[in-house]
């Protein structure tokens, strides 16, 4: 079986070896390299994959070159790569970066694809959207779908989404795991032990979540269920009204939006 390469060994790419492994792919399978070094050592190191000492050994045997570095090294990106990645599948997880300013760092690639996974890829529960610069033969298709199937589902989707994406499904983790931090400390707030909130928040926001994917309704639709008239949900949703609640949230992924935009026109 070829080798899947790592071109970067930060949080997205460490997630992303996660899911594959726990999938059962071999560390055989798998390899990494940094320009540093220390980020691929630290990730084989932990995971048992290879560390490639240059870029040469990173992408022998390999036939898809998942690109995982800091978007904004794009364009300092070591000018063999043009060469090294001729004929391979190149992935991208690289926020903000077109298809077209892939193109011209790996011109010669077989087809190069744009994803977006977000780290909970560690334990297989990611989305992924993606898009391609070209259409993807089948055997090409299932590999990126096995690629990203192994940490979580996948979502076919046109570029012109895709900043759009990063913003929801990529930033969206950590603007989740802010909210929990913040019902945690409203519970200590509420004369709640530190460590019984924290309990209570997480699991709350886990349930609640599985049962709006396993509804399938609008999130209104449980929101009111919970609602009671001058109860106490509805005390408490009256205050994130007249905060501005879903006004701050969508400034926050307009934020990260814009944040992607900047990304992908950098020089």
């Amino acid at each position: 079986m070829s080798k899947i390469a790592f071109l970067g060994a930060g949080n997205l790419a460490s997630a992303m070896v996660d899911g594959l492994l726990a999938q059962g792919r071999a560390p055989a399978d798998l390899v990494c390299y940094s320009a540093s070094g220390r980020t691929a050592a630290a990730l084989a190191a932990r995971t048992g994959i290879a560390q490639a000492q240059s870029l040469d050994n990173l992408l022998a045997g390999a036939d898809l070159l998942v690109v995982a570095f800091k978007p904004q090294h794009l364009a300092g990106a070591d000018p063999r790569l043009a060469a090294l990645s001729a004929g391979r599948l190149v992935v991208s997880v690289l926020a903000g970066k077109r298809l077209a300013t892939l193109a011209k760092v790996f011109p010669s690639a077989r087809n190069i694809v744009r994803a977006m996974p977000n780290t909970p890829a560690a334990i297989g529960a990611a989305i992924t959207p993606y898009c391609s610069l070209q259409p993807l033969t089948p055997a090409d298709r299932a590999a990126v779908e096995a690629l990203a199937g192994a940490f979580g589902q996948h979502l076919p989707i046109g570029e012109e989404h895709m900043n759009a994406v990063t913003a929801v499904s990529g930033s969206g983790p950590a603007f989740l795991f802010e909210f929990v931090a913040a019902l945690r400390d409203g519970g200590v707030a509420a004369g709640l032990p530190p460590e019984v909130a924290a309990r209570l928040a997480t699991e709350t926001a886990l349930g609640a979540a599985r049962l709006l994917a396993r509804r399938g309704v609008d999130p209104e639709v449980l929101r009111n269920q919970v609602t009671s008239p001058n109860g106490t949900t509805l005390a408490g949703l009256k205050k994130m009204e007249a905060g501005n609640f879903r006004g701050v949230l969508r400034e926050t992924v307009l934020a990260a939006q814009a944040r992607a935009v900047e990304l992908s026109q950098d020089a």
